[in-house]
């Protein structure tokens, strides 16, 4: 028997299967089939393969692993615990149970050695190529001759599943046009989904679908055949102009004699008499559960082992790169540490009052003003590059033979492009940023709310932010965006009311490091807003006082985007008439929602009930702010084709509105 096939490499993938077994067995809940398929796949890539060092798990070169199917969760926590991660056997006792650090899906930052949070079908797939593009980027920017400090390798395990969603065509087809040879994916190819055989609504070439994305694919005709996966392994490694899809036919729940090839084993425990049944067959012994060898452990040992040695030779280098090339390697630190100079800040350009600039024209003005000083800054749009003016000047665009290119052109694949800087934000080094309009988040909401739930600084630039974008029509308007968005949690989403706003909105944005943060900009040209009589931090608080009233506070108009400027012509008109009117622009409602009580009670006053609320949006949720005395003017409809101006008449976006409600309060 040779060593890749040995009775102790055998033992080492049944110790896999069997914690899995135990885990979901115990748990009452969870999904045994998938590493019981697939643990000989996991096993010979993490003994013979990956480089990473548990003791210093963010070592910024070790390579990357992602169970895109991350229903098979325990064969994730059973590897990370015989590398020699903090997981201990009790942990995995714990699976699916509450604070235990081994959840029903791997959870970024919540368990050791888990490189992205992963159970929405397709997302750990995109997230891969984001950090495999990372690992180019950096290379291209960082590496010197002799001084190779990023040479690492992206590696997925992913299912049927993941290869259905679209976001995974998308991600596979820009992967493969970029040439990410450093993205090796094997395909748990089991045939087998919820539903039953996959022929039930599966029936591609997927060989020839990758082939023709421009990835190399090789084929492991047996799943357990340990030498086969090893030497396609291999031949991936060698591959380094194309990614590699490696198509590994497993059985799902392999080794249970009723379950093995079927649904019944996918998503639900084995069964008492099913688990002995299974342990008979593959010769391991039912008694204890969580069983592991001391001679398994050992032979696990090797991956910390290789790793710690990997580690410890590329801090020498690093120490070397550091002597010899400082300002690179200060640039390396400040990229890895998301650390932003004041000069970055100061650079932010400062608006006029009275200027006319759609929003979305003054977030291009700053990426242009702060991109020489944010090398790390690394982004694109979804094929509306002139839309949303993400491109920076005087960079090129991140290409095949062109890595070094600071611009991505993601394509018209929005879902893939979010997923994509998920992946780059959680590989490090990177701050990315991508843009599209508002309406297509629609398309991306998966991935922007794992961007939340992980608390990554993604920036997203969300243009032509309402019915102001005029003739595309209701197809492309946002309505019910603002709210939808705003009900996800974790995320900041700024309106800004200006150009002077959208300035500010950035600066939020960069030095947010525990959320994404949503901008949402006008098409339509929008004048700078005088400020001589406002009152507060701006945006950094999330709302402010934007025109003081004149007299004792009567009425306050609140708004965001380009309402605010509506709501400051109609509180001069109030106020010419003697109605003491406060105008109250409200950007970010997560930020204001985190300032003390006695800060937000001095913008919105408890006592004043006289409120008028201006948003060009559903108006669902605006009665947290309006109370129950207010009103709110919004757009509880779809849109219309027609010029902007037209379409703000139209549907009540007027100052005489804005003024017949507030008086209609006042005279209550």
């Amino acid at each position: 028997m040779s060593p890749i096939q040995s009775a102790r490499a055998t033992e080492t993938v049944n110790t896999l299967r069997f914690l899995a077994v135990d885990a979901v067995q115990k748990a009452n809940s969870g999904h045994p089939g998938m590493p019981m398929g697939a643990s000989p796949m996991a096993y010979i890539l993490w003994h013979r393969h990956m480089t990473q060092d548990p003791t210093h798990r963010d070592w910024p070169n070790r390579d990357r692993f992602i169970l895109s199917a991350g229903h098979g969760s325990m064969l994730l926590y059973g590897l990370l615990h015989l590398a020699g991660y903090p997981l201990s056997i009790d942990d995995l006792k714990q699976f699916r149970q509450w604070k235990s650090f081994t959840p029903g899906h791997p959870e970024w930052r919540h368990t050791a050695g888990v490189e992205t949070t992963t159970g929405p079908l397709g997302q750990g797939f995109a997230n891969g190529v984001g950090m495999a593009l990372a690992e180019s980027y950096l290379a291209a920017h960082f590496n010197e001759e002799d001084f190779e400090i990023v040479n690492h390798w992206t590696y997925a395990i992913v299912s049927d599943g993941d290869l259905m969603e679209g976001i995974s065509h998308e991600a596979a087809s820009l992967a493969g046009h970029l040439g990410l040879g450093k993205l090796i994916y094997l395909y748990d190819d089991n045939g087998i989904s919820i539903d039953g055989s996959t022929e039930l609504s599966y029936s591609e070439d997927v060989t020839g679908r990758f082939e023709a994305y421009g990835w190399q694919v090789l084929h492991v005709r047996d799943g357990n055949d340990l030498e086969s996966i090893d030497r396609a392994l291999c031949d991936a490694r060698a591959e380094v102009r194309r990614p590699t899809l490696i198509r590994v036919k497993t059985v799902i729940g392999f080794g249970s004699p009723a379950k093995a090839g079927t649904a019944a084993s996918h998503g639900a425990p084995l069964g008492e008499d099913e688990v002995r049944a299974t342990k008979k067959a593959l010769d391991w012994p039912e008694q204890p559960a969580f069983h592991v060898s001391e001679a398994v452990r050992e032979h696990m040992r090797v991956i910390a082992e290789r790793g710690a040695a990997e580690r410890t030779d590329w801090e020498r280098l690093m120490t070397a790169y550091r002597s010899a090339f400082p300002e690179l390697a200060a640039e390396w630190d400040a990229w890895h540490a998301n650390e932003l100079s004041d000069t970055v800040f100061d650079a932010i350009p400062r608006f006029v009052a009275g200027e006319m600039l759609a929003t979305r024209a003054a977030s291009g003005k700053v990426l242009a003003a702060i991109g020489p000083h944010v090398g790390s800054l690394l982004g694109g749009s979804a094929d509306l590059t002139g839309s949303n003016n993400t491109d920076i000047p005087g960079r090129d665009g991140f290409q095949r033979d062109h890595p070094e290119g600071g611009y991505i052109y993601f394509g018209v694949r929005e879902h893939a492009m979010a997923s994509l800087c998920n992946g780059m934000s959680l590989h490090g080094g990177i701050r990315p940023y991508c843009g599209t309009f508002l309406v297509f988040t629609d398309y991306m909401r998966g991935a922007m709310r794992l961007s939340a739930l992980m608390g990554l600084p993604v920036t997203y630039v969300l243009t032509h932010d309402s019915i102001g974008l005029g003739e595309d029509g209701p197809t492309h308007q946002p309505v019910e965006h603002y709210m939808a968005l705003r009900a996800m949690p974790n995320v900041y989403v700024v309106r800004p009311a200006d150009a002077t706003e959208t300035a500010q909105a950035w600066a939020l944005a960069l030095r947010t490091r525990d959320r994404p943060t949503l901008l949402a900009l006008t098409r339509q040209k929008l004048p700078v807003l005088d400020r001589s009589r406002s009152i507060g931090a701006e945006v950094a608080r999330g709302a402010y006082v934007l025109r003081e009233e004149k007299g004792a506070l009567e009425v306050i108009l609140m708004a965001t985007g380009s309402e605010v400027s509506l709501a400051v012509d109609a509180a001069a008109e109030l106020e010419a008439s003697g109605v003491g009117v406060r105008v109250v622009s409200m950007p970010c409602w997560e930020v204001f929602e985190e300032q003390d009580r006695a800060y937000r009670e001095r913008v919105l006053p408890p006592d004043v009930t006289a409120r008028v609320s201006v948003e060009a949006g559903v108006t669902l949720g605006w009665s947290r702010y309006t109370g129950a005395h207010g009103r709110s003017i919004g757009l509880d409809r779809f849109g219309a084709s027609a010029p902007a101006g037209k379409l703000f008449e139209a549907f009540g976006f007027t100052v005489d509105a804005v003024v017949s409600a507030a008086r209609s309060l006042l005279n209550t």
